[in-house]
């Protein structure tokens, strides 16, 4: 059983004793001792309370985009001025916003984006269509932190979709603020 033969980088993983997943799988730490030692083949009801509560603490330990994202989501329309958006920005204190025309994603727009446009241009009357970037990733609630972390690597801000509808908004610091409160 190769699932057996990883209980141990497993249970590291999670910063685990034997004792502990012992404790918490019902089991005796020596036999996972044993188990770890390749000295014993557990029977298949040890097996299972072992890896069952591995994968739960697995699982609690990952958490989702649902849990990270930021219900308000602050947008602007492709029809707004760069002047207005750069309102939106100071008054709420945030570096990027998602363009949204109704409910429907067309692209974000960064102070990074502004600030090229402002240099090339000198306008502050441009419209955000005219320099947003294409519409940012958009995942569903159950995304895991790695990969949102993987996204936000790339692009400024991840939206959060439930049945095809935005729900939330994910930044690097709304990212950085969840797994330091966690």
């Amino acid at each position: 059983m190769d699932k057996i033969s990883r209980i141990k980088t497993r249970r590291k993983k999670l910063e685990l004793t034997q004792e502990e997943l012992a404790q918490r799988a019902g089991v005796s730490q020596s036999l996972i001792a044993k188990i770890e030692s390749k000295n014993i083949d557990p029977s298949y009801s040890n097996a299972s309370k072992i890896l069952d509560t591995l994968s739960q603490l697995e699982n609690k330990n990952e958490m989702s985009a649902e849990e990270i994202m930021n219900k308000k989501i602050i947008s602007v329309s492709p029809e707004n001025t760069i002047e207005l958006t750069i309102e939106k920005m100071k008054k709420y204190e945030i570096s990027q916003l998602p363009v949204l025309n109704g409910n429907h994603v067309v692209g974000y727009i960064s102070e990074s984006i502004i600030i090229d446009n402002l240099l090339k241009n000198n306008k502050q009357n441009l419209k955000v269509r005219s320099v947003m970037e294409d519409s940012p990733p958009i995942v569903p609630t159950t995304t895991t932190r790695d990969l949102i972390a993987d996204l936000l690597k790339q692009f400024p801000l991840v939206l959060v979709k439930k049945k095809e509808k935005i729900k939330g908004i994910i930044t690097k610091s709304d990212l950085i603020r969840f797994i330091y409160k966690s």
